[in-house]
């Protein structure tokens, strides 16, 4: 069983790197400037972050009650929570 478990982390580990390594030829033997590849990447950075904070937000609002379950009432706020 463990085999097997090693096989899917090896898989895992050889996309990720391979992913990675052709990124980094990508970028290497791209046509433009490393400026301009510089403000790319720096655009796409920006848009992922965008992205993810999005993505955050609407998985909170999914996750959170829409309304009061009616077992909690307003005691006139002497205790903390």
């Amino acid at each position: 069983m463990s085999t097997n478990n090693d096989n899917a982390a090896a898989a895992v580990i050889a996309f990720v790197s391979g992913a990675a390594l052709g990124a980094v030829a990508a970028l290497l033997l791209a046509p433009t400037t490393g400026s301009e590849a510089r403000k790319r990447l720096s655009g796409l950075g920006e848009s992922a972050s965008d992205n993810v904070r999005r993505l955050a937000r609407e998985a909170k609002f999914k996750v959170t009650p829409k309304s009061k379950a009616g077992g909690y009432e307003y005691d006139g706020g002497d205790a903390w929570i």
